[in-house]
């Protein structure tokens, strides 16, 4: 179990469970959900997938949200209480872009959300994706575990560990700190150099 240096932030449970997809599950969640023959399902999931944001958030998404011209999400942070209304933009792999605007009617300015399930049908749908997948029962397989994985995956592509707090909405650097205590391929590198045969 990795060391929990930052309170009760931590990716593990108290019982040593992880609450993130791995590389792996990750790639073969976004191949069940390219799989899944509702074409609304397979968006959903694979924003939640490349932005991290969480499950109410994409739901609140409407066509305006989008500029898919350059490219971007502006996803309203749900959970900060402020008169002023606090949105973060997340950039988008051109694939997920093409995939919206074919799927969903991207009129300019439209304020109908794109997904019009409730939170708990949407959160159902996603875990039926991950079970198609092959992904074992647990707490990394769940929508904030996708955002859980959003965040390592940045963090171990380079992406600015700033970068990465804002994209996830994080008012404070310690929850995005979290994504650091993964171990990443320079620490495999460094202890695999333990393992190499004397010479």
């Amino acid at each position: 179990m990795r060391a929990n240096t930052l309170g009760t932030l931590s990716l593990f449970t108290q019982a040593g469970d992880r609450k993130y997809l791995t590389p792996d599950e990750r790639r073969r969640f976004l191949e069940a959900a390219a799989g899944n023959p509702r074409p609304e399902v397979w968006t959903l999931c694979w924003l939640l997938a490349h932005t991290g944001c969480r499950i109410s958030e994409a739901l609140s998404l409407s066509a305006a949200s989008f500029d898919t011209t350059t490219g971007f999400v502006a996803i309203r942070c749900l959970k900060k209480r402020s008169k002023v209304p606090v949105v973060r933009e997340v950039p988008l792999p051109t694939e997920l872009i093409e995939l919206l605007c074919v799927t969903h009617e991207m009129n300019e300015g439209s304020t109908a959300r794109l997904w019009t399930w409730s939170r708990s049908r949407a959160w159902q749908l996603v875990k039926q994706v991950m079970a198609r997948a092959g992904i074992a029962f647990g707490p990394h397989a769940t929508p904030k575990g996708l955002r859980h994985g959003f965040g390592l995956h940045a963090v171990r592509c380079g992406i600015p560990i700033n970068l990465v707090q804002r994209w996830l909405g994080h008012a404070s650097m310690n929850t995005t700190a979290i994504y650091l205590q993964a171990m990443g391929p320079e620490e495999r590198d460094i202890a695999a150099r333990m393992w190499a045969p004397s010479s």
